[in-house]
C-alpha cells in the first residue's frame, strides 16, 4: 500500500510538471524562435521533411482526443464551421490591407502581409486550439474547409488587394492537408476507437508532446530566415504581431456576436488569427519577382505562433465555465 501511494504521488506531481511545461508554451516557441535568430546552426537537423512529421504525428495526437460523434454534431450543426470560414476570408484579407497601409509598408513587404492574410487556416491553428481547451473536431474542420476554398479565395483576394494574380495548385493544397490533416486524424481516430487502451495511457502526454514539436517547427522557419528576421526591422514584425493580433480578437467578437458558445468561440479566433504563413512563403517565392515579398510569411510563422501560444495558455488557465456542457459549441449553433 505504501508503494502505491508513492507511485500515485510521484504520477501526480509528473502529471502537474506536465501541466505547467505545457502552459509554458509561449516561452518554449519564443526560446525557440531566439535560437533561431541567434544560432540559426541549433536548427540544421531540423528539417522540411522532419517538419512534415511532426505535424503529421501531432495531428494523429489531435485526433486520438477525437471520436466519431464529435464531427457527427458539428455536421448537424453547422453554423460555427460557416461563420469561421467567412470570418477566415473576410477578417484577415482586411486586416493586412489596413495593417500594410497603416504601417506605409513598402509595396513588396505589403503584398507579403496581404498575401498571409488571404491565406487559409494553418494546421499550427489545431494544436494550439488543443493546448487551449478549444474544439478540436471544429478547429480541424475550420482548417480543411478554408483550405479547400483557398484555390479559388487566395489568388482572388490577392488579386483584388495587391494587383497581382497568384497562381494555387489545387492539388498541392489537397496533397499537404491529406499528409498533415486528413490522413493523420483519420489514424488517430482509428486508434481512439480501435486501442482506447493504448490512447488513454498516451493522452496525458500529448499536449507537452505538441509543445515541443511547435517549438520545433518556428524554431527551423526563423533559422532559415535568420538573416532577413534580423534586417527586417521592428516595424515590420509590428505590423505582423498586429494583423494577427487583430484577427484573433475580432474573430473572438464576432464568434460571440454570431451567438457561439464560448469553446466555439474560442476555437474560430484561434483559426481567424492563425495563419498558413508557410504556403504564403511558398506563393510569393513562385509568384512574385520580389524576393522580400515571402518576409512577411517568415517572420508571421513566429508571430502568430507566439501570440496563439499566449492566449492558448491564457485560456488554458482560465479554463471554460463550468455551467457550460461539453457539447454546448453544437447546442449553441
Amino acid at each position: 500500500m505504501v508503494c502505491l501511494a508513492v507511485i500515485i504521488g510521484l504520477s501526480s506531481e509528473l502529471w502537474h510538471l506536465m501541466e505547467k511545461l505545457t502552459g509554458a508554451f509561449p516561452l518554449w516557441v519564443l526560446g525557440a524562435a531566439v535560437v533561431g535568430v541567434s544560432r540559426p546552426a541549433a536548427f540544421n537537423w531540423f528539417t522540411p521533411q522532419y517538419t512534415t512529421l511532426a505535424l503529421a504525428f501531432s495531428m494523429t495526437c489531435m485526433g486520438m482526443t477525437l471520436s466519431v460523434n464529435d464531427f457527427r454534431a458539428i455536421a448537424k450543426s453547422p453554423k460555427p464551421v460557416g461563420i469561421g470560414t467567412v470570418l477566415q476570408y473576410t477578417v484577415m484579407p482586411l486586416m493586412g490591407l489596413a495593417v500594410a497601409r497603416l504601417f506605409r509598408l513598402p509595396p513588396a513587404l505589403a503584398a507579403g502581409v496581404c498575401l498571409v492574410g488571404t491565406c487559409p487556416g494553418g494546421t499550427a491553428s489545431n494544436l494550439v486550439a488543443l493546448i487551449a481547451g478549444a474544439d478540436i473536431a471544429l478547429s480541424v474542420l475550420l482548417t480543411a474547409a478554408s483550405t479547400v476554398l483557398a484555390t479559388a479565395a487566395t489568388p482572388l483576394l490577392t488579386r483584388a488587394l495587391v494587383g497581382g494574380v497568384v497562381q494555387v495548385s489545387a492539388r498541392q493544397l489537397v496533397v499537404s492537408t491529406a499528409q498533415v490533416v486528413f490522413a493523420p486524424v483519420a489514424l488517430g481516430l482509428l486508434l481512439a476507437s480501435k486501442a482506447q487502451g493504448f490512447t488513454r495511457r498516451l493522452s496525458p502526454y500529448t499536449p507537452l508532446a505538441c509543445v515541443a514539436l511547435v517549438a520545433c517547427i518556428c524554431g527551423s522557419v526563423v533559422a532559415q530566415n535568420a538573416a532577413a528576421v534580423a534586417a527586417s526591422g521592428a516595424r515590420l514584425v509590428a505590423a505582423v504581431a498586429t494583423m494577427h493580433a487583430g484577427g484573433f480578437t475580432l474573430g473572438y467578437m464576432a464568434a460571440k456576436a454570431a451567438g457561439l458558445g464560448e469553446r466555439a468561440s474560442r476555437t474560430v479566433s484561434i483559426e481567424v488569427g492563425m495563419q498558413n504563413s508557410a504556403l504564403a512563403v511558398v506563393l510569393a517565392r513562385s509568384a512574385f519577382p520580389d524576393p522580400l515579398t515571402a518576409l512577411p510569411g517568415a517572420i508571421s510563422a513566429t508571430v502568430h505562433s507566439v501570440l496563439g501560444s499566449c492566449l492558448a495558455a491564457f485560456w488554458r488557465a482560465k479554463g471554460l465555465d463550468k455551467e457550460q456542457p461539453e457539447g454546448a459549441t453544437h447546442a449553441s449553433a
